[in-house]
C-alpha cells in the first residue's frame, strides 16, 4: 500500500514506525527538513520538506499514485485542506485527518463529502479521554480495551503477591472461576512476552493480559490483585482544555457518579476564559503542577487519583512523582515517550498514557488489511489486538468451518475470542476460546498479535481465496 503521512511531528513518527516494517512504501511530508532527515537516517520511508497544502509538493511526494494519505499535523486547518486536495486533485480514496477542535464534531456534514471531504477523522483527545474514563472506572488496570459493546473486555493488569492466581499456574484461572468466561492471553516478565502454557506460574510483577466478559472483569482481577478503593477525588491539569472535556464525561447530566474534581490551571487567562464552562463539583485552582503549596491547597494528600496531563513529558513525570510523594493514591503521567515510560515502570507513577498510542489505535484499523472492525495497539505498539471478520466458506477460507486448535496461526499469535451474532435476538455473542471452538462464517475474531511483524501473515490468514465476492 502506498501511504502519504503529512506531519512528521509526534504522531507522524510514530505512524510511520508502526507501518514501515508492513510492506508498505511510505512518504512522509513536513515543512521541517531536519525531521525529515531525521527519519529518513532511521526509517526505511521516502521525506519530502515541503508545505503540504501546495500541490505540487504533494505531487512530488507521489499524490497521483497514493492509496491512502494520513493528515495528522498539529494544524487542524492544514490537515482538513490537505484532504481536500487529496480528493479534489489526485483522488485519492482513503482520507484520514487528525483533528483536535471537538467543537467539528457537530458539522458532520463540513468533514464528509460536502466539506472537507475527509473519509475519516481522528480525535486525539477524545480518544485519550476515553482512555482516562476506562482506567478510573477500572483503577486496578494498566489498560481497557472493549469490544462487542462491551460484552469482551481486554485488559492488562500488574499481578500482585498474596492474590489468588499469583504463585499458582495459569490453568488454575479456569479452577478458581469456573463458571467465568476468561481467559488469559500473555504474560510479561521484565518487558519479555513468556511462552504462555496452562502451566505457566504467576509471579508477582508480572503483566498479565487477560480477555473475559464484560460484567466478569472485576472478579477476573481479583485474581491478580486486590481491587483498588474507588476514586472519588480527582486533581487534574497541564492541559486545561483536556482536563476540562474529562471533567465534563465524569460529572456531566449522563454521569452516573459524581466525583470531586480540582482542575490545576497554570494560565490565569484561560481560566477565567473558561471558568464559565465548569461541571457541577469541579474546581479551577490556579498554579503550577509542580509547585508544592498549589498541590497541597488542591488536596492532593486526600486525593484518590492525579493525572498529569501537561505537553512536556518532564513536567509530568515529576508533578506525579511530587504527588505521589506528598499522598496520592494513584497517579497517571501522559508521555509520548516510549524511553521515559519504560524508566517508569517500577517506579511510584502506576500508569502513563500517550496521545499518540492512542491515536496509533484509531488508525490501524484504517490501515490494516481485510475487513478489520477494529485495531488496538498494546505496551506502546509492540503489540496489536485485532477484531476481523472472518468470510467464506471451508473451501475459500483458511478460518471458517476450523476449530481453533487447527486454524495455522503465526508463532505467538492466538485468538482470545469470537463474537457470534445470536440469531434469536440479534445482539452479539462471545465465545472466549477453546480449542475445540469453531469458527464460523461473518464471526468477529478477537485476535492478540505480541509483535506487529506478523500482521501482515494474520492479514493473510483471514483473507478470501480470490474469487469468493
Amino acid at each position: 500500500m502506498q501511504i502519504l503521512i503529512i506531519g512528521a511531528g509526534r504522531i507522524g513518527r510514530a505512524v510511520a514506525e508502526a507501518l514501515v516494517d508492513e510492506d508498505n512504501d511510505i512518504t512522509v511530508v513536513d515543512t521541517d527538513g531536519a525531521r525529515i532527515d531525521e527519519m529518513q537516517n532511521r526509517l526505511d520511508l521516502r521525506g519530502i520538506t515541503g508545505s503540504a497544502t501546495s500541490p505540487d509538493v504533494l505531487r512530488q511526494a507521489g499524490a497521483d499514485d497514493a492509496d491512502m494519505i494520513l493528515a495528522v499535523t498539529a494544524s487542524d486547518e492544514t490537515n482538513m485542506a490537505v484532504c481536500l486536495l487529496a480528493s479534489r486533485l489526485f483522488n485519492i480514496p482513503t482520507r484520514i485527518a487528525r483533528v483536535r477542535n471537538s467543537e467539528l464534531r457537530r458539522y458532520p456534514r463540513l468533514m464528509a463529502e460536502e466539506g472537507f471531504q475527509i473519509t475519516s477523522s481522528i480525535w486525539p483527545e477524545e480518544a485519550l479521554t476515553e482512555s482516562l474514563l476506562k482506567l478510573i472506572e477500572y483503577p486496578e488496570a494498566l489498560q481497557i480495551i472493549e469490544f462487542a459493546e462491551r460484552r469482551a473486555m481486554l485488559f492488562s493488569v500488574r499481578a500482585v503477591a498474596g492474590s489468588p492466581l499469583v504463585g499458582r499456574p495459569a490453568g488454575d484461572l479456569a479452577l478458581h472461576l469456573p463458571k467465568v468466561p476468561a481467559r488469559i492471553i500473555a504474560v510479561f516478565r521484565r518487558n519479555r512476552r513468556l511462552d504462555l502454557s496452562s502451566d505457566t506460574v504467576i509471579e508477582s510483577g508480572d503483566e498479565v493480559l487477560a480477555l473475559s466478559s464484560g460484567r466478569d472483569v472485576r472478579r477476573v482481577i481479583s485474581e491478580l490483585r486486590q481491587h483498588e478503593k474507588a476514586i472519588h477525588r480527582i486533581i487534574v491539569g497541564g492541559d486545561t482544555q483536556l482536563a476540562l472535556q474529562l471533567a465534563h464525561c465524569l460529572n456531566g447530566p449522563e454521569s452516573r457518579r459524581s466525583y470531586k474534581i480540582n482542575i490545576l490551571v497554570d494560565d490565569k487567562e484561560e481560566g477565567r476564559k473558561l471558568a464559565p464552562l465548569v461541571p457541577k463539583n469541579t474546581l479551577f485552582i490556579e498554579g503550577s503542577l509542580i509547585d508544592e503549596e498549589v498541590l497541597e491547597s488542591a488536596g492532593v494528600d486526600r486525593c484518590d487519583l492525579f493525572i498529569s496531563l501537561s505537553r512536556h513529558d518532564e513536567t509530568n513525570i515529576m508533578s506525579a512523582l511530587l504527588a505521589k510523594k506528598m499522598g496520592a493514591s494513584r497517579v497517571i503521567a501522559l508521555t509520548d515517550s516510549v524511553t521515559f515510560s519504560n524508566l517508569m515502570q517500577g517506579t511510584q507513577i502506576d500508569i502513563t498514557v500517550s496521545v499518540t498510542q492512542t491515536t496509533i489505535s484509531e488508525l490501524l484499523r484504517h490501515v490494516r488489511h481485510g475487513d478489520v472492525l477494529a485495531a488496538y495497539s498494546l505496551r506502546r505498539g509492540v503489540a496489536e489486538a485485532l477484531e476481523i471478520v472472518a468470510h467464506g466458506n471451508r473451501t475459500s477460507s483458511r478460518v471458517v468451518g476450523k476449530r481453533l486448535a487447527d486454524i495455522d496461526l503465526p508463532e505467538g499469535v492466538s485468538i482470545a475470542a469470537l463474537v457470534r451474532e445470536d440469531p434469536a435476538t440479534q445482539q452479539p455473542e462471545v465465545f472466549i476460546a477453546t480449542p475445540e471452538l469453531t469458527v464460523e462464517s461473518e464471526d468477529s475474531v478477537i485476535v492478540f498479535v505480541p509483535n506487529k511483524r506478523t500482521i501482515p501473515q494474520v492479514e493473510k490468514l483471514f483473507a478470501v481465496d480470490v474469487g469468493f465476492f
